[in-house]
């Protein structure tokens, strides 16, 4: 029997594709839905439920991005013959993203038993929830928002894409949250920090998803679940990104802090009383 039926895979596809790449913790979201329902959280086939329907909303970001990875491939592959085209923007970036996913990789392995252990808790997604709001709305106050995409240096590739740990170890912090923070830190527009989370977030995503496959199945996560729970995030995660660049484009990052503080005490006070 599936630890996780068909119904619950829609649910839960369509709350991972919404939150995904919104700076609002889709771990978070989706440890309290799975909560909810009544599904354990620390259960070894729902942690791996839940990356591998990542999975879909990568999937979600190379297709509404084709052009621009189809750019910077291109440009990777060119530099790897042609030291004469190694100048160029797109090969230097797509080399930054190669290395600022390393530490995340690393720490991921390193601290695997953590990350499904202990960390898993919801108590730590509330605090992360609260404390991630605090960081938000710092940074957004503090950049001054006058560097765009091409202002990106190997610098903020490497500081952005190791901020992913601080996710990764606190469920609820945020991917997105962590990385647009740093990127706004760094005097990046909020445009720029936005897509910087986008790119950088295909590879430890994918790579955490494709990881967890073997054990998600494994475990007693049925195929056709994760198959849908994956299509469901798919298509909302791709609606979720045309909405976010737009809304950046013209406002703050307030509303987000304010849902997630919300969303933190709401959960604090949830597991207090004993409803979850």
């Amino acid at each position: 029997m599936s630890a996780i039926s068909v119904g619950q895979a829609v649910v839960l596809g369509a709350v991972e594709g919404v939150t995904e790449f919104l700076p609002v913790s889709s771990t978070g979201h989706l440890k309290i839905t799975e909560g909810l329902m009544g599904i354990p959280v620390d259960d070894n086939a729902v942690v791996g439920f839940s990356a591998v329907i990542q999975v879909g909303a990568i999937a979600a970001v190379l297709v509404y991005f084709f052009k621009d990875i189809v750019r910077i491939v291109s440009a990777w592959f060119r530099g790897l013959r042609d030291p004469g085209e190694r100048y160029h923007h797109d090969y230097k970036f797509a080399w930054w993203v190669i290395c600022a996913t390393i530490p995340i990789v690393a720490v991921g392995l390193a601290a695997k038993p953590l990350i499904e252990g202990p960390l898993a808790s919801l108590w730590v997604v509330a605090g992360s929830l609260i404390v991630g709001s605090g960081v938000m709305w710092a940074a957004d106050r503090m950049g001054r928002h006058k560097r765009g995409e091409d202002d990106t240096s190997f610098k903020d590739a490497m500081l952005v894409g190791s901020s992913q740990i601080l996710a990764l170890l606190f469920p609820g912090f945020s991917r997105s949250g962590a990385t647009m923070s740093t990127a706004l830190i760094l005097d990046l527009d909020r445009v720029a920090a936005t897509r910087l989370s986008f790119f950088l977030g295909i590879p430890a995503l994918t790579g955490a998803g494709l990881y967890e496959l073997k054990d998600a199945l494994g475990t007693g996560t049925g195929a056709l679940p994760l198959a849908v729970g994956t299509g469901v995030s798919f298509l909302v995660a791709y609606a979720s990104i045309a909405w976010l660049l737009r809304f950046v484009a013209k406002h703050s990052f307030n509303a987000f802090v304010i849902y997630r503080i919300v969303v933190g005490v709401l959960l604090f006070g949830l597991l207090g009383a004993g409803v979850l």
